[in-house]
C-alpha cells in the first residue's frame, strides 16, 4: 500500500528531526572532546548543576537519584550507571546511598565537577545556538 502525502510528510519530518539530533550530538563531541567529556557527560553533569523547582535550590547541594537522572537524560539506566562510573573516577560526581531507599544511589557533583561544568557551559551553549533552528544566537 502506497504512503499517503501526509505519512511521507510525517516520515520525513521525524528524519528530519534525527538528523538534527545527530549533527547536534556529533558537533557537541567533537567540541567537548578536548576537555575530556562528550555530550552525553555533559549533559549529566548539566542537569546535576541546574535549579531544581521543587528544591528551589541547586541540586550541587542536592542531588539525583539514578533512576531520576535517566528520565532526564534519556539514557537507559545501565547506559547511564557507566558514564556515572567513568565521571566518578575522573573526580566529577560522588554516588551514595539514598536515605530514604537504601537500595537507591543517589549522584552528586563534586566541586571539580561544578567547576568542569562552569568551564564548558558556554561551549556547549554556543554549539546549541548554532545548530538548533530559531536558537539565540
Amino acid at each position: 500500500m502506497a504512503a499517503t502525502k501526509s505519512e511521507r510528510a510525517l516520515v520525513e519530518q521525524w528524519r528530519d528531526v534525527l538528523a538534527l539530533h545527530a549533527r547536534t550530538m556529533c558537533e557537541l563531541d567533537r567540541e567537548l572532546h578536548r576537555f575530556g567529556l562528550g555530550a552525553s557527560d555533559f549533559e549529566v553533569l548539566d542537569v546535576l548543576a541546574e535549579t531544581r523547582a521543587d528544591d528551589g535550590g541547586p541540586t550541587g547541594d542536592c542531588s539525583y537519584r539514578v533512576q531520576e537522572l535517566a528520565a532526564r537524560v534519556h539514557l537507559s539506566q545501565s547506559a547511564l550507571s557507566r558514564l556515572i562510573a567513568r565521571l566518578e573516577k575522573e573526580g566529577l560526581v560522588t554516588r551514595g546511598m539514598c536515605a530514604e531507599d537504601r537500595r537507591g544511589v543517589r549522584v552528586a557533583l563534586t566541586d571539580e565537577g561544578r567547576a568542569r561544568h562552569a568551564e564548558v557551559k558556554p561551549l556547549q551553549r554556543a554549539v546549541l545556538s548554532r545548530t538548533l533552528p530559531g536558537a539565540a544566537g
